[in-house]
C-alpha cells in the first residue's frame, strides 16, 4: 500500500485540475476526441509505462507492470463530450457551442492520468499489473466498438475492471456502491408505422398512421402496468413522434423513437412482447409496422465480491456513513457494462454536491463538476485497485 497516498494526491492535484480544465475548454464528441486522445498519450509517455496502444481510433489502452506475476486490474475512464452547448458560466467553459463536457468526462480522463502517475511511481510495490483504458464515445456505445477492435486482448485480458462516475445527486465525500444490477440495460427503438396517405377532409379513404401512433403509446403503457413485474424495474419512454408535412394531408408513414430500459436480466422477454404489442396496436388501425431495436448498453451487473471489497475499502479510508446504497441504482445506462461478460467488475458513483452552490444534474447545460471531489475519488479508486491486487 502507498503510505503517503493523500500527500501524493495533493501533489499531483494541480496538474490534474489543469488538464481537466484544458480538456473541458476544448470538448470533443464521440470518436472525434483527437486532441483529447493526444493529450492522454503524451502524458502517459512521460510515465514510462510498458505499453501505450490506440484502440477504436481515439481510444487509448496503457499498461503498467505488463507481465508481472499476480492479478491484472483494468480501470476505465470515458473521455467524450456531449453534442450540446455548455452554459455553466465557468471561466474555462467550452470555446464552441456544438459540444460541451456536461457529464464530467473531462474530469474522468484527467483523474485517471493522475492515478496512472501515482501508481507508476510505485510500480515496484504493486503486486500485479494495472491497465488504464480511456474510452471514447461513451455517450453512444463506444465500449462495444473498442471491444470489437480488440480492447480486451490489447489489455491482456484483465481479471477485473473498475469503473466510476461523478454524481451531483450524492454528497461530496460519499460513494454510491451497490452489488448486482446497478444500471439498466438500454435499448433504443425506432418504429416505422405504415398507413395509406390521403386528404385530411376524406379520412375514410386513407389509413392514418398518426392515429395508430396514439394507440401504440397506450398499448405500451398498458403493457408496463398490466404485464411487467413491478419488482423488476422496466421503463419504456417514447421521446419522438414524427408524421406528416402538411396539416391537410394524411401521411403515408409515422415514426416513433424511444428507449426500453430494464434493471433485470429478462430484457429479451420485454423486447419480444414490445414488438408484439406495437404490431397489434398498429394492426387494429389497419397499419403495418417495422420495429428496430439498437443496444445502447447492456445491464450493468456489479460483481458481489468485488463490490463488497470496494465498499469495505472505501469505508475503511473515509469512515462510517461514506457508503450510500439508497437511490444509487439507475435506469440510465453506461456501456462499461459491455466489458463485464469478459471480466467481473465494480462500478460506483462518487458524490460532488456540497453547500457552496447549486449542482445541476448530468447532461444539464448548466452542469458543473466540483473539483473538490477529485482528491477523495482518486484515493478511493487507487485503494480499491490496490486492495484487489493484494488478494490471493
Amino acid at each position: 500500500m502507498i503510505h503517503n497516498l493523500k500527500q501524493e494526491i495533493e501533489a499531483v492535484l494541480p496538474e490534474v485540475i489543469a488538464i481537466r480544465r484544458d480538456i473541458h475548454k476544448h470538448p470533443e464528441t464521440g470518436f472525434r476526441e483527437f486532441r483529447t486522445s493526444g493529450i492522454i498519450k503524451d502524458y502517459l509517455k512521460d510515465l514510462n509505462l510498458d505499453s501505450i496502444q490506440e484502440c477504436a481510433g481515439t481510444g487509448v489502452i496503457a499498461t503498467l507492470n505488463d507481465g508481472k506475476p499476480g492479478r491484472r486490474a483494468m480501470i476505465l475512464a470515458d473521455i467524450d463530450a456531449l453534442p450540446m452547448e455548455e452554459k455553466s458560466g465557468e471561466p474555462f467553459a467550452a470555446e464552441i457551442k456544438t459540444a460541451g463536457h456536461c457529464c464530467g468526462h473531462d474530469a474522468h480522463a484527467a483523474i485517471q492520468l493522475g492515478i496512472a502517475k501515482i501508481l507508476a511511481a510505485h510500480r515496484d510495490e504493486i503486486p500485479g499489473s494495472v491497465v488504464f483504458l480511456f474510452q471514447p464515445n461513451e455517450e453512444d456505445a463506444g465500449a462495444q466498438i473498442m471491444i470489437d477492435d480488440g480492447a480486451v486482448e490489447k489489455a491482456g485480458r484483465p481479471d477485473a475492471i473498475f469503473g466510476s462516475h461523478n454524481s451531483p445527486a450524492i454528497r461530496l465525500g460519499q460513494f454510491g456502491v451497490v452489488p448486482g444490477p446497478s444500471m439498466a440495460s438500454s435499448y433504443y427503438y425506432k418504429i416505422l408505422i405504415r398507413g395509406k396517405g390521403g386528404h385530411g377532409g376524406r379520412p375514410h379513404t386513407a389509413v392514418n398512421p398518426v392515429d395508430a401512433s396514439a394507440f401504440v403509446l397506450i398499448a405500451i403503457k398498458n403493457m408496463l402496468t398490466a404485464e411487467q413485474n413491478a419488482l423488476n424495474p422496466t421503463v419504456i419512454t417514447n421521446c419522438m413522434i414524427h408524421g406528416g408535412e402538411k396539416e391537410i394531408t394524411i401521411p403515408e408513414t409515422c415514426e416513433m423513437q424511444g428507449s426500453i430500459r430494464c434493471l433485470h436480466t429478462e430484457h429479451e422477454k420485454v423486447h419480444a412482447r414490445f414488438r408484439e404489442v406495437v404490431a397489434a396496436a398498429c394492426a387494429i388501425n389497419g397499419c403495418s409496422c417495422e420495429v428496430e431495436l439498437k443496444c445502447g448498453n447492456s445491464l450493468l451487473y456489479n460483481d458481489p465480491q468485488i463490490t463488497e471489497l470496494c465498499a469495505k475499502t472505501i469505508e475503511e479510508a473515509f469512515g462510517e456513513g461514506c457508503i450510500v446504497t439508497e437511490d444509487v441504482k439507475a435506469m440510465g445506462g453506461d456501456d462499461y457494462a459491455e466489458f463485464l461478460p469478459y471480466m467481473p467488475g465494480c462500478y460506483f458513483w462518487y458524490g460532488t454536491a456540497d453547500d457552496t452552490g447549486e449542482w445541476p444534474g448530468l447532461h444539464n447545460p448548466a452542469y458543473r463538476f466540483n473539483e473538490k471531489a477529485i482528491a477523495p475519488f482518486m484515493e478511493a479508486q487507487i485503494r480499491c485497485v490496490l486492495k484487489y491486487l493484494e488478494q490471493k
